[in-house]
């Protein structure tokens, strides 16, 4: 053999020894997953995962008792989902193996939540299209607002904080288009179909806490019911426009006049006798929020029945949730979305439903 033949074959073996042989990755990964010390790193991380986890399993347990911390938790809990990437660039940082096997835990409770709302879920067709907007007590250019919402190519159209100041510019703008409407106090609807029967609803916060004892004031109107004439059949629609709520120090989640609004449209649907309703309004809050628990028993969500993504609407320049609602009992949503921005701080939301 020449001194080449053997400088060669010495070469050959020296890069045979550097080839890692088959199923060698899968072994190192199994040796570096067992040893002890890498499921002793980051306890911290691992309970904080254990922690979210449940927090999102379990959210209907925290209390409400204490500024309404349960209602404030479950209006942005979809948000819980961006400390699972968080916490994992922790674990692969420490190289925590305990870390990473906690992480399991919210991200499954997370998918079970949310999971169904990623893809699309419309269909095609539709007998009517439904568009439902805060417009927006300072809205600069109520004309402009009223021209996106024609252009929305809606059958049926809800408004929601209608100032007296801007009623007129409404009326005026939206009349070549829909030759039907009703305002009462800051609500309105305007229709490309006949209305009927339409009159002011009882929402605690019309009057304040003490309802009862006061005076009507229709200026304060902010829930309205009417009946849709359609070719098929009458169509019960109401439109709301729920109290606000503020995080304050001293009150927490204020949520108190909004609930009660929340209660009295529940008790009003669930006693309507038509079987064909539909909720359009601004109601303030989220529909994982326990306080809609009561409605979401008599209606369904448009936007989670045939919507894409979760439909944020507020606030419109980056939303961190759909408190504005599409809601039907007795017809089916073939497709929800979301409409661009206007001059209001809400998001427009809209719908198609069939019977």
């Amino acid at each position: 053999m020449t001194q080449v033949e053997t400088a060669e074959g010495e070469r050959r073996q020296d890069i045979g020894s550097r080839t890692p042989r088959a199923g060698a990755g899968g072994r190192r990964a199994v040796l570096f997953v067992a040893r002890p010390e890498l499921w002793r790193r980051g306890p911290l991380l691992t309970v904080s995962a254990l922690l979210l986890g449940l927090l999102m399993l379990l959210h209907g347990s925290v209390p409400n008792r204490i500024g309404q911390l349960g209602s404030l938790v479950e209006t942005f809990l979809p948000w819980f989902g961006l400390f699972v990437p968080v916490l994992l660039a922790g674990a692969l940082w420490r190289r925590s193996a305990s870390a990473v096997v906690a992480l399991l835990l919210p991200v499954t409770v997370w998918l079970n939540l949310f999971g169904g709302l990623l893809g699309d879920r419309s269909h095609a067709g539709g007998d009517l299209t439904l568009v439902s907007h805060n417009v927006g007590a300072d809205n600069p250019d109520p004309a402009a607002t009223a021209g996106d919402l024609v252009a929305s190519g809606a059958d049926v159209l809800a408004l929601e904080e209608i100032t007296p100041e801007a009623t007129g510019t409404y009326e005026k703008e939206l009349a070549g288009t829909y030759r039907f409407h009703a305002v009462r106090g800051t609500v309105g609807l305007w229709s490309r179909l006949p209305l009927s029967d339409t009159r002011r609803v009882d929402i605690a916060m019309d009057y304040g806490p003490l309802a009862d004892t006061k005076p009507v004031d229709t200026t304060a109107t902010r829930a309205l019911r009417t009946t849709v004439t359609t070719d098929r059949g009458p169509l019960v629609v109401y439109v709301a426009h729920l109290a606000s709520v503020r995080v304050t120090p001293r009150d927490g989640f204020g949520t108190a006049q909004r609930d009660r609004g929340v209660q009295a449209i529940g008790r009003a649907v669930a006693a309507e006798r038509n079987a064909r309703v539909v909720l359009l309004g601004d109601l303030n809050g989220t529909l994982d929020d326990r306080a809609f628990s009561g409605v979401g028993a008599w209606m369904t969500s448009a936007q989670d029945a045939a919507g894409d993504g979760f439909g944020f609407t507020w606030p419109a320049g980056f939303p961190l949730a759909r408190i504005d609602q599409i809601l039907v009992r007795g017809v089916r949503p073939e497709s929800s979305w979301v409409l661009p921005a206007t001059g209001s701080d809400h998001l427009p939301v809209a719908a198609r439903i069939s019977w």
